[in-house]
Formats: C-alpha cells, structure tokens, sequence
C-alpha cells in the first residue's frame, strides 16, 4: 500500500471514531429536590445513592446528580423544581408532598420520584396506587398519617399529663390533616388537646411558653421541614421548660430528644434511588406502583427521660426498636 492511501485509511479511521464518540449518550442527570437543609452527605441523600448504586448507578462514574435545597422554606420549591427541569434532567427525586407538586407543576414529561407522608391519590399526584399514571410515582412514607400514633405514644408515656400540645406550621399543607386527625386520636384517648401553630423561630419560642405555662403538659411535633430545620432549637427549649416531647423523625432523639416515631426514611431514600434506577433504565413512572414502607422506628432517648424525671414503662421499652443511651 503506497503512503498516501496508507494515511488517507487512517484518517479515516480518526473521524469515524472521533463521530463515534461524539455521538455517545451524555451521562445521566438527575435532579435531586428537598425540602431540607443542604447535607448531601447526610443519611437520606446517602441512602438514596445507595439505591441508586444498588441499580447500577454511581454518581460521578455513569451518573450525574443536582442537588437543591429549599432549607425549609416551601416558598422557594418552584423555582428550585423549575431550575431543575431547565437543566434537562433526566429524572427528578423528591422528598415531601410539596416538593413533588413544585415538580409536578414545572413538568408533565420529566419523570418524578417521590416520597410523601399522606396519600398520593388523595393529595392529586398520582391516578391510583397501583398505575399512577403521568410522570410521577413513588412512596407514601406515612409521616403524617402516624401523627395519631404519635400522640398515642405519648399519651401511655405520661399517662399522668394535664395536656398535650400539639406543634404545627400553618404554611405547611398538610396542616389542616394533622390537625383533623390528631383531634380525632385525642378524642379517643381522652386528651385534653391544644392546638398551637408556629411559623417563625419567634412563634416556635411563644408556643414552648404557652406549653410551659399549662404545668403538667406534653407536646407533639408535627411533621414539618421548617421545625426540621429548627431541630437544635426546638429540642432545647424541651429540654429548658422540661416538656416531654414526641418528634417524628430519629435526628431529634440523637440531638437529645425524648423519642421519635416513623418510618425509616434511610429505608424510603433507599428505595427512591432503586425506583430512580428502574426510570433511568427506560421503565415508565405511569406503570410503576406506588409502594408503603414496612420498616417503621420507635426511638427512646432514655438519658433525657431521666433528666426530666420520667420512668419509661417496661411495655414502651419492649418496643421501642433504638434506646439511646
């Protein structure tokens, strides 16, 4: 073969295999939206990579993620959803029921994997459980359809107690559900109930005195992403007024606490990113059913019952999944 055929050939073989590659698929994208303080390196975002590794994914190897974070804020998801679908994600991974309706609203193609504490039908994101329809599927994690279970615990850890107080964020949509069925539960345990609503640090400040100033009183956290934010405040203003107090998720128990109720949410993230996996793989959100948890936790902080004089029965101890020490 002369010369000049020889680097005509290779040439060639250069472009074809320069066109090649350019037309290889860019990495995936996901966009990652939470209602919660930036901590990717915190126990949901790590869960969810988990299940996304356990799908074949790894973030930075054949996957890429966009982290948002509302800090708390529901006023600042539209724009944060919005931004997302901008960048052309491929699929969108929520946590909480507005979270996923900011998302809901910014697309009707990109599919969207989300956690939610009450019904999906019922909160319009879904057609049904079993063939959600649209782009959007996911997980009812049940965090505010245990608030009565919460109140319940409570109420057989101080049986003694002149009231409960029940903590809820009026800007929270869910609001009014917690409300109806945390009055229902009182009813049925014969609890004297009181409703007190914070939407500002200086509000969740007034709500402990008001507590405080009944004598004798217990208080529920409602599920809320602004009192998650607040969690270091909130657990010591309990612990200052000496107010025996039941949060819904574990964190507050570790940063001192009396005890938590819910589902394991490092559980949920797990399976989100699975779910996550299974659309970047070409499965539809419309034919994926939307699934309960079966792993759910009780956790007791036995260090702060001592500090508030209180005597854990024997019946709560025996299950309660975590005693923290």
């Amino acid at each position: 073969m002369r010369r000049r055929e020889f680097l005509f050939l290779l040439g060639g073989t250069i472009t074809v295999a320069r066109g090649l590659h350019s037309q290889q698929k860019p990495m995936p994208l996901i966009g990652y939206l939470s209602i919660g303080l930036p901590s990717p390196a915190g126990p949901g975002a790590t869960a969810f990579r988990r299940g996304l590794t356990e799908a074949g994914y790894v973030e930075g190897q054949n996957v890429a993620i966009e982290y948002r974070w509302a800090e708390g804020r529901y006023d600042k998801l539209p724009a944060l959803a919005a931004d997302l679908v901008g960048r052309k994600v491929d699929v969108i991974a929520v946590g909480g029921g507005v979270s996923a309706l900011a998302a809901k609203s910014a697309t009707s193609t990109i599919p969207i994997v989300f956690a939610i504490g009450r019904d999906p039908v019922e909160f319009g994101l879904v057609d049904s459980l079993s063939r959600p329809g649209g782009n959007l599927t996911g997980f009812n994690d049940l965090l505010v359809e245990l608030t009565p279970k919460r109140l319940e615990l409570l109420a057989d850890l101080v049986p003694q107690v002149g009231a409960i107080g029940v903590l809820i964020n009026p800007t929270n949509s869910n609001a009014e559900r917690i409300m109806t069925d945390v009055q229902e539960a009182a009813r049925a345990k014969g609890v004297n109930l009181h409703i007190l609503k914070a939407g500002t640090e200086s509000e969740i400040d007034a709500a402990f005195a008001t507590i405080a100033e009944l004598h004798n009183g217990a208080l529920l956290i409602g599920v809320d992403a602004f009192f998650s934010s607040r969690r270091e405040q909130i657990v010591a203003l309990a612990a200052r007024h000496a107010v025996p107090a039941i949060y819904t998720f574990r964190s507050f128990v570790e940063s001192g606490g009396l005890m938590s109720y819910s589902t394991s949410l490092v559980e949920v993230y797990r399976q989100i990113g699975l779910y996550v996996g299974r659309v970047l793989k070409g499965e539809k959100p419309a034919e994926l059913p939307v699934v309960h948890p079966t792993k759910f936790e009780f956790v007791i902080n036995i260090k702060t019952a001592k500090a508030l004089g209180i005597k854990i029965s024997d019946n709560l101890l025996s299950i309660a999944d975590e005693v923290i020490e």
